[in-house]
């Protein structure tokens, strides 16, 4: 492991790059895909293979929630283990990447309508290190995660995340992590390893339309998008952090898809690249 002193020169001031960093929104799942090598956690792999090397991830995870906004500032963050009922093998992973106080201070900054708590309590929960030590094993690239404030409607996140636009051009990778068809009560263990309910399939193909389309408003108003967005998003945590990924794409940004895979019947590991 690199010395604290190396981990801050090596997280300094981000700088202008000549190229324009994607953004991602991840279906992360259940919180085994970060120790089984399967189909989701091999495309996260590929993914950062694909993409530049990060100055930093930022990522917006579905399992924060806060009121206000606030920004993890501490040095190396903790490995949050936030659920239960798992093998201990899960519970025994540590993922030991560095944060940066100095980029979580000059990100918050860049916001100009709402104030930013520094936060030192916090850490990288599952929405973040299960994916995360996919991408980056070996733990050398900064690490943040920012909240969402539970209290502010769709509409609010997307105009949010419009004021760090301008990490995009310092190198740094914005992640959403979430899931958008996210119904744990409707599960059906007897689909968990592919397989959906007929609206769960529709709502997918209907979002993946609207996101082509960039049709965000659509989307910041799911609620208008019918019984299926109801049964969907029972709770809105799992889906904010797409219009937090949508919310930085441009005009001329390109949209793929990956891991685009209905589980357990009411989930989607719909994930998107944009750019």
């Amino acid at each position: 492991m690199k010395s604290l002193h190396e981990f801050n020169n090596f997280t300094g001031n981000l700088k202008e790059q000549d190229y324009l960093m994607p953004v991602l929104f991840i279906g992360h799942g259940s919180p085994m895909n970060g120790i089984e090598d399967n189909e989701f956690s091999r495309r996260w792999t590929d993914i950062a293979k694909q993409i530049p090397v990060p100055a930093a991830v930022l990522v917006v995870s579905a399992h924060w929630l806060t009121n206000g906004t606030h920004i993890t500032a501490m040095d190396f963050p903790k490995t949050i283990h936030d659920f239960g009922g798992f093998p201990q093998e899960l519970f025994d992973v540590q993922y030991p990447a560095p944060g940066s106080p100095k980029i979580a201070a000059e990100t918050a900054k860049l916001f100009t309508s709402t104030p930013i708590e520094l936060s030192h309590d916090w850490g990288l929960d599952h929405g973040a290190w299960t994916i995360i030590r996919h991408m980056y094993p070996d733990a050398d690239v900064p690490v943040l995660q920012l909240s969402i404030d539970y209290t502010k409607p769709p509409q609010y996140h997307y105009e949010l995340v419009k004021e760090i636009y301008a990490l995009r051009k310092k190198g740094v990778l914005v992640i959403g992590s979430g899931n958008m068809v996210h119904n744990l009560r409707m599960v059906d263990w007897s689909m968990i390893n592919g397989g959906g309910y007929d609206w769960t399939l529709e709502l997918n193909e209907k979002f993946k339309q609207l996101i082509v389309n960039k049709n965000h408003q659509s989307l910041i108003d799911y609620k208008a998008l019918g019984k299926e967005a109801q049964l969907a998003i029972p709770t809105p945590e799992h889906y904010l952090p797409l219009l937090y990924s949508l919310g930085l794409q441009k005009e001329k940004d390109e949209i793929s898809f990956f891991n685009d895979k209905a589980v357990g019947g009411s989930l989607t590991m719909t994930s998107v690249k944009i750019g």
